[in-house]
């Protein structure tokens, strides 16, 4: 009976919110968690068209209420909970993307700093839309995650501030002092130097550059990890491989001996995220879904090893006798230091012939050893280290594909929202003729270009969650006509830019500035 009520297209009238909608909540909301199971499985036969017309239904219930009546009540948490059925029913065989879950009125109307607090006190509230994320977009999420982030730094200067009053000094920041020649080391010694102190991770990141004269205000540490990160992602570092077609950066499997390196840069990508900085890294989607907790699969592979999982899909896919035209067994061969060794995998697997009947099987165990097992050790290092910075229940609102914008940012660089969002200082103003050609000159950029400027003005060439509209972008005047070129505070995204005689000027000493921008110094 639920199930002809939640895809009768009726729901999607108004009329009925009052009446059968609403005892369908909580109808549905009664039901046990064995019945609430089987109702799931039924609808994950459900066609697509008609659950994205079931989902549609309640998201147009529930923003109705928050926007028209701007109230959160009981039938908005019931219609929440069972538009949680719907998601758990779509969760494992993806009907429906992920991103119609999401409710735009939520995410722009609810007050979330009060969210987060009814979810951390179930005393207080039994709902709260942060116990139900997949209503919550991206940039939602990120808030949510920064303010827990924020928390935890503001208890951590307290304490340290408490006990450098009663029981010595003690720094209220985790700093940084490193070589640029010599980062990895540098930083690795001083993670390591934290064995017993891990609260001191949670504390704010201040970075120094020693012989620099930069004070981290934010942009220094966004240069600390983006050099760092390209240097432990060098293939002469051997922590990675690369696939050329994919374009994807994978655990080396030879790299046995470099668990407090993968734990490092577990570390390091936790400390971003915890201080709001995003990263210029490139993982399959396997290693979000590994990091969430997911199961990799034959699709996982296609990200990383394009080319192998080809070979496999035609494995699976052939018409024929696939042991005698594929002559396969369960072994798997790699290249260790130049030499090719093979390993079975199961017992006796050298002697077993993959056939028609255990191809399935033989796939799946190849995938487990490539995804898994090859790499247990590397990546189990890796993940520590990262839940040990940032892991905790705000971390778990994300799903994979989430979590790689959270530490990437947002692919796509909009440099005409970011026009519209900037401000202008001293002198300046939207249609002020060096503004007009700054623009000009950066929308004739090529994208490696504008990355530069990016990184030039703001320490990361990656673009926020939300996008670069999001972005505070200021840009001064710094003088009159001269050759001195554009500097900027990267800490506070500020262009400081002479008024130039002409756009030809401008153009060649903003593209002057932006090619040599690595380093820190006080003007």
């Amino acid at each position: 009976l639920f199930l002809l009520v939640l895809l009768w297209p009726g729901l999607m009238e108004p009329e009925y919110h009052n009446t059968i909608f609403k005892k369908l909540c909580s109808g549905m909301n009664c039901l046990s968690a064995d019945q609430r199971e089987t109702l799931q499985q039924w609808l994950q036969q459900v066609k697509p068209p008609m659950l994205r017309d079931a989902i549609v239904a309640f998201q147009q219930f529930i923003t109705i209420y928050v926007n028209e009546y701007r109230c959160i009540d009981d039938h908005v948490a019931s219609a929440t909970k069972v538009l949680g059925i719907l998601w758990a029913s779509n969760r494992d065989c993806k009907r429906v993307c992920y991103k119609e879950f999401y409710n735009d009125a939520i995410n722009e109307l609810v007050d979330f700093t009060e969210d987060f607090s009814r979810w951390k006190d179930t005393q207080r509230c039994s709902f709260s839309f942060c116990a139900h994320p997949f209503v919550l977009d991206p940039g939602t999420k990120s808030k949510l995650l920064q303010l827990d982030a924020n928390n935890q730094m503001r208890s951590q200067i307290r304490g340290a501030l408490f006990r450098s009053i009663f029981g010595g000094n003690e720094c209220p920041y985790l700093i940084f002092r490193v070589r640029r020649d010599n980062l990895i080391r540098d930083t690795l010694l001083q993670i390591s130097a934290l064995h017993s102190q891990h609260e001191d991770l949670k504390k704010p990141l201040k970075v120094i550059f020693k012989g620099e004269e930069g004070i981290d205000e934010g942009g220094v540490q966004k240069e600390f990890f983006q050099l760092i990160v390209r240097q432990m992602f060098d293939l002469n570092y051997g922590m990675f491989t690369h696939d050329e077609e994919s374009h994807c950066f994978w655990f080396s499997a030879t790299a046995l001996e470099n668990a407090r390196e993968f734990n490092l840069i577990g570390k390091v990508f936790g400390l971003a995220i915890y201080n709001s900085v995003i990263l210029d890294v490139h993982f399959p989607m396997v290693v979000y879904k590994k990091l969430m907790g997911c199961k990799p699969s034959l699709e996982d592979l296609e990200d990383c090893n394009p080319q192998l999982a080809r070979g496999f899909k035609m494995l699976l896919e052939f018409d024929g006798d696939v042991e005698e035209t594929f002559a396969r067994s369960f072994v798997v061969s790699y290249e260790e230091y130049g030499t090719v060794k093979t390993l079975a995998l199961k017992p006796g697997g050298d002697d077993i012939a993959v056939t028609n009947d255990s191809r399935h099987e033989y796939v799946e165990l190849y995938i487990k050893y490539l995804l898994e097992d090859s790499i247990a050790q590397q990546f189990g290092a890796f993940a520590e280290g990262f839940h040990e910075v940032c892991g905790g229940p705000a971390l778990r609102m994300f799903i994979p594909e989430e979590l790689e914008l959270l530490i990437c940012g947002n692919p796509s660089l909009d440099f005409h929202a970011l026009e519209e969002v900037t401000s202008t200082e001293d002198g300046y103003s939207r249609d002020h003729p060096v503004i007009v050609n700054f623009w000009t000159v950066v929308h004739s950029m090529t994208l490696e270009e504008k990355k530069k400027l990016l990184f030039f003005c703001t320490g990361s060439d990656r673009s926020p969650i939300r996008g670069l509209g999001s972005m505070t972008f200021i840009i001064s005047r710094n003088g009159p006509d001269s050759d001195r070129l554009p500097t900027a505070h990267t800490c506070f995204n500020h262009l400081l830019l002479p008024e130039y005689r002409d756009m030809n000027k401008l153009r060649r000493c903003l593209m002057t500035a932006i090619i040599n921008s690595e380093g820190f110094g006080l003007m």
